[in-house]
């Protein structure tokens, strides 16, 4: 099967752990307001329960988003839920915004980590990436990402060695 050169490749067809990261198009902030990002937070939240993704972590933001996610036995495929996903944020954001039939997202970028650090600096990196965009100094105060649940729910050990993780030189599309 040869790769089509002008998009993405999304092999989403088998189990294991993903990071996927979606862009608005042309990257316009349209999800401007807390009652957006939390209407997409809450999508990408139930979203993932009924399509049976366990979502390990999660950033949202105004123009894009990020998350980790690993498939179990009864997930359902990764690209109807994302499908599923924009479609239901793009007609009630269009809704909020009286914006009939305007185009939200512009395509979404999928990982398959197979490596531990790989995977661990990615968690760290989706958990870190408010700061990253100057919007809050700890993660933590970012109420649309993971990362105070991750610090209440983990042992204090897993939340220190996982922050402890470099990101720095990881390749990842998040020019917003």
């Amino acid at each position: 099967m040869k790769d089509w050169p002008h998009a993405p490749v999304h092999r989403l067809d088998s189990d294991g752990v993903f990071m996927v990261t979606a862009a608005t198009l042309y990257k316009e902030h349209l999800f401007i307001g807390s009652e957006q990002l939390t209407m997409l937070e809450n999508g990408l939240l139930s979203l993932a329960k009924k399509y049976h993704w366990q979502l390990e972590a999660w950033a949202v933001f105004s123009n894009h988003y990020h998350f980790v996610a690993r498939s179990r036995s009864e997930s359902l495929n990764l690209k109807k839920f994302l499908t599923h996903l924009h479609a239901d944020a793009a007609r009630e954001l269009n809704r909020l915004d009286e914006k009939v039939g305007r185009k939200v997202w512009y395509n979404f970028w999928d990982t398959k980590l197979t490596y531990q650090r790989s995977y661990l600096a990615r968690l760290n990196y989706v958990h870190q990436n408010a700061v990253k965009h100057g919007l809050v100094k700890v993660a933590n105060q970012y109420p649309w990402c993971s990362a105070a649940w991750f610090e209440r729910t983990a042992p204090a050990a897993m939340v220190k060695s996982i922050y402890g993780f470099k990101t720095d030189k990881l390749k990842i599309d998040d020019d917003y």
